[in-house]
């Protein structure tokens, strides 16, 4: 089973950037959906994006779509989330999750009993 760590959080302004990773040990990256969440309090998990790793084939939900990009590095073995234009409705716990053998699929990749394997999460606060 992998093992995933979230990183990448922060405070920036409103129409600022940052970029989240999610480094992956104990497997190679590869035929993994890898998909981003958010959490606020008193809310369910969100799906944000998801990375088909075979495919290199993103997904992305309709509220950060031009925003946010989900890319992948093979040599570090990670997936990186970068965001831009950054609101302060887009604060929230980070984690990046993953599915071993399947792709992410437009209506699929936001369901939160897919994965098997969780990043610990990272804070992105985005002030007005």
């Amino acid at each position: 089973e992998v093992q995933l760590q979230a990183s990448g959080g922060g405070l920036v302004q409103a129409g600022g950037s940052l970029r989240l990773s999610c480094a992956a040990s104990g497997e190679i990256f590869d035929h993994y959906a890898v998909a981003w969440f958010r959490q606020v309090p008193g809310k369910e998990r969100e799906g944000v994006s998801c990375l088909t790793t075979r495919s290199n084939t993103p997904y992305y939900a309709d509220s950060v779509k031009g925003r946010f990009t989900v890319s992948m590095d093979n040599a570090k073995n990670a997936v990186y989330l970068q965001m831009n234009s950054l609101k302060p409705e887009d604060t929230a716990v980070y984690y990046c999750a993953a599915d071993y053998g399947r792709p992410c699929a437009p209506n699929y990749y936001n369901h939160v009993d897919r994965y098997d394997s969780w990043g610990q999460g990272t804070l992105v606060t985005v002030s007005s």
